[in-house]
């Protein structure tokens, strides 16, 4: 019998995260934990697949709390894969944006990817090997296409990045390799909430196929990589 991969996404409730939550539940050796402050919409997870391996995790990444965290995961012995997904999109002119606007984004982009790295990290060693994914996007990779309005949230990702990177490399000796998927635009709901009619050529359920495939079995073939995944040019 395969052994059971313990998965861990953020921002599960809608979006990538949701379908990718419902992808990898078609495996009945993945047992998956779907996190989100939204804990309405998570039990719709519960209702929307036929499989019993999802267990859902109310917690917000903005108001960090180590100790409830770790009581939600006391059961949770390992953690295989850890994919951090959670993300907040402003789509605001620079000289409209407030500090508060930049804190708030670099809290959930950055900051709680931070906390939740540290706070799993013990279960995650566990896991001999382990694998954490940062959902990042092709607006924080050097060199590629900007788009006006989001100075503060490609920042954020280009930091992530930066971050991954930085990890891959404390990480080498401790079997966790660290990898970062720098996204292009893809159809979900919070892309239209900042872009208003645009259509994304990437539908969240491809995407979902593609993370769910990677977050098994990119540590393979991959360590410390920022990997474009866009069918954009530059």
């Amino acid at each position: 019998m395969d052994k059971q991969t313990t998965i861990l996404i953020t921002g599960a409730s809608r979006g990538i995260g949701y379908d990718t939550v419902l992808e990898l539940a078609k495996k009945p050796n993945n047992r998956i934990i779907a996190l989100s402050r939204n804990e309405v919409k998570l039990n719709t997870l519960l209702t929307a697949t036929t499989s019993n391996n999802i267990q859902i995790l109310p917690f917000d990444l903005a108001n960090f709390e180590a100790t409830v965290l770790m009581q939600y995961l006391k059961d949770i012995s390992k953690i295989d894969v850890l994919v951090n997904n959670a993300g907040l999109l402003v789509n605001q002119p620079f000289e409209q944006l407030q500090l508060q606007d930049w804190k708030n984004i670099f809290g959930i982009n950055l900051f709680g990817v931070v906390q939740l790295i540290q706070a799993l990290l013990p279960k995650l060693l566990a896991a001999q090997p382990a694998h954490i994914i940062n959902i990042g996007s092709m607006g924080g990779v050097q060199g590629s296409s900007k788009f006006p309005g989001l100075s503060a949230y490609s920042a954020s990702k280009a930091a992530l990045a930066n971050l991954t990177e930085c990890l891959a490399e404390e990480f080498k000796e401790k079997n966790i390799k660290v990898n970062c998927l720098a996204l292009g635009a893809v159809q979900t709901e919070m892309l239209a909430e900042a872009f208003p009619g645009y259509d994304a050529p990437v539908t969240s359920t491809s995407m979902a196929k593609y993370l769910a495939w990677f977050a098994l079995n990119g540590h393979q073939f991959h360590n410390g990589k920022i990997i474009p995944v866009a069918v954009s040019t530059p």
